[in-house]
């Protein structure tokens, strides 16, 4: 199921969200409380310290960790409450996942890495959309090539275009830029925030570095697993 975004005025909303880590005296309370939304077309980071909770939030709030209590709904699906296989039916359809690492398949082209959710899926690529992320994310001269040939800045505009394909409700970026220069992580935020301004994607990316959270419209401190403020730019 795709969903029509521009339908939609709000892409994410997460409703106290909490996550507790181990037992007894020995308890982690990473996620406390947090209550969450997100407006379609829009670029929110998340800012905090190592330990804040900011990963904890994001694979929450893409359904890869489970809460203790509160609940998550991207596109007005309330994937909190989502069994398998619909959990990862809605992961695959509606939700783009970009993280430090490039998590592409060594064996693969670039294009091949691109497509690839959607073959699973048995979806066949819109053409014309592909060739557009293709165009912003500079990536016309590199399809044909494999990881190995490929500077670490080009695997990630791979891994973005590649969480773009289907044309989610939401992107969420874990430190995106934490394994890349300071060159080419710039050159990653900057098409993040094109992928918002030209493509009308929404992207919730987490980081503990000031400088990224500045391509945001809207900055969200965590501290100690709760929000702690609300930044619009």
């Amino acid at each position: 199921m795709v969903l029509n975004m521009t339908m939609l005025s709000t892409a994410l909303r997460a409703n106290r969200l909490s996550r507790i880590y181990g037992h007894g005296a020995a308890a982690v309370r990473a996620l406390d409380d947090v209550t969450l939304e997100v407006a379609a077309g829009s670029f929110t980071a998340v800012t905090g310290p190592s330990g804040s909770g900011k990963s904890t939030l994001l694979h929450c709030l893409g359904g890869l960790d489970t809460v203790d209590s509160g609940a998550v709904h991207v596109a007005d699906i309330e994937l909190t409450k989502l069994r398998e296989p619909a959990l990862t039916k809605l992961r695959r359809d509606q939700i783009g996942m970009v993280f430090q690492s490039f998590n592409l398949l060594p064996m693969l082209s670039a294009e091949e890495n691109i497509v690839l959710p959607l073959r699973l899926a048995g979806r066949v690529p819109d053409r014309a959309w592909l060739d557009r992320l293709v165009g912003v994310l500079g990536l016309g001269d590199r399809l044909r090539h494999r990881p190995s040939q490929m500077s670490g800045g080009q695997q990630q505009r791979v891994a973005i275009a590649r969480a773009l394909v289907s044309r989610p409700a939401v992107v969420l970026a874990d430190e995106p830029t934490g394994n890349l220069d300071s060159v080419s992580g710039r050159d990653l935020l900057g098409i993040l925030r094109r992928s918002v301004d030209e493509l009308g994607q929404t992207v919730v990316m987490v980081t503990h570095d000031p400088a990224a959270a500045g391509y945001a419209d809207r900055v969200i401190p965590l501290q100690d697993g709760r929000l702690v403020g609300d930044q619009h730019g």
